[in-house]
């Protein structure tokens, strides 16, 4: 069975050039001419690879490696080999981001799973449909009557755009996706089976529960990403936004009306409720969970598999189950810890 390289650099990148991407200058005496061909970890990377260091706990990886060049952090530096050229940045990892983005720019987004471009064979794309030019469209995808799809843009096979949406350019819609009574800015990322626009869930609840029509929207701005399975419903009254810049992780529940800030961060398994407010640059840890009707401040992040029951003030770090500022929950697990060893203590001072 072969071996396939899915992301084969699309270029060698001198190090004058890697230099220049990464903001950094080149340490005296080397090769400004020596060419990269791709980027690999510490342990494996060999002498045409690009790494990076930024973290303690790879300082034997750090020493051992062959890599031609590594970004590195200023006090890791003097740490490098003799045979690998240290490329000192002060956000090593950022700068590395970069040079992939340069070296495997298919790595970037989703392209198409056929292939090809353009309309493929198979494509199901309804008369009243209005795609730009250059938008490709894969095997089995759907898009329906009034849908707008914005050039530059990639359409996963089976994909169903529905009746109305808006689709801007340099977007890319992965596989299995459904969209639904939304719109959505340019370089928006939806990976394979994301659920936009769909029913919120709201009844009126009684001795039979009566359906509540949902008749908002879903507003995605630009350059968000949204990560595979995760759902946004739409709007009950008013819209359901996604903020620019907002990146959403796998695994994301995120309810009718609720309204996310520009350049927020929310991680796998997230659940948010009806009509919250996250407002810009708010950080959600894994598993966290946040109730309706709440509003969480700017800045604000939330411990991984926290539960949110009341407003969290700007710029705050929260956790724990009800969450509650950093401070006061690590307290309470000290006190804890300290109660149940004593407990411990005791119950074997009476066993002797």
């Amino acid at each position: 069975m072969s071996d396939p390289i899915f992301f084969a650099a699309a270029a060698d990148l001198t190090l004058a050039e890697i230099a220049t991407v990464a903001g950094t200058s080149l340490p005296e005496g080397a090769d400004p001419d020596l060419r990269l061909a791709g980027a690999a970890p510490l342990e494996s990377a060999g002498p045409s690879h690009l790494a990076y260091m930024d973290n303690a706990r790879y300082g034997d990886a750090f020493a051992a490696t062959r890599a031609g060049a590594c970004l590195v952090s200023p006090r890791f530096a003097a740490r490098c080999p003799s045979g690998t050229v240290a490329l000192v940045s002060r956000d090593p990892y950022r700068a590395y981001a970069t040079l992939l983005g340069r070296l495997h720019p298919d790595a970037l987004r989703p392209g198409s799973q056929f292939g090809a471009r353009g309309v493929a064979p198979g494509a199901h794309i309804h008369l009243e449909a209005h795609l730009e030019e250059g938008v490709t469209v894969d095997p089995g995808a759907v898009i329906g009557p009034g849908a707008e799809v914005g050039s530059g843009t990639v359409i996963g096979p089976n994909a169903v755009i529905g009746p109305g949406v808006r689709i801007g350019r340099d977007c890319a819609i992965g596989a299995g996706t459904t969209l639904s009574h939304a719109l959505l800015g340019n370089r928006v990322i939806l990976h394979p089976g994301v659920r936009l626009g769909q029913d919120g869930f709201g009844f009126a609840m009684g001795v039979t529960h009566l359906k509540v029509p949902q008749i908002g929207r879903v507003i995605v701005q630009d350059d968000v990403e949204i990560g595979a399975n995760t759902t946004v419903d739409r709007g009950a009254s008013r819209d359901t936004v996604i903020g620019e810049g907002t990146k959403i992780d796998n695994l994301v529940q995120i309810a009718h009306n609720v309204v996310i800030g520009r350049h927020c961060v929310i991680v796998s398994g997230v659940g948010i409720s009806g009509s919250t407010t996250l407002e810009d640059y708010v950080v959600l840890g894994g598993q966290v969970g946040v109730v309706g009707h709440l509003r969480i401040g700017r800045g604000a992040q939330i411990a991984g598999s926290s539960n949110v029951n009341r407003d969290v003030p700007p710029g705050s770090r929260w956790g724990g189950t009800p969450a509650k500022p950093v401070r006061a929950w690590f307290r309470e697990l000290t006190t804890l810890a300290r109660l149940a060893e004593r407990s411990g203590k005791a119950q074997a001072d009476d066993g002797a």
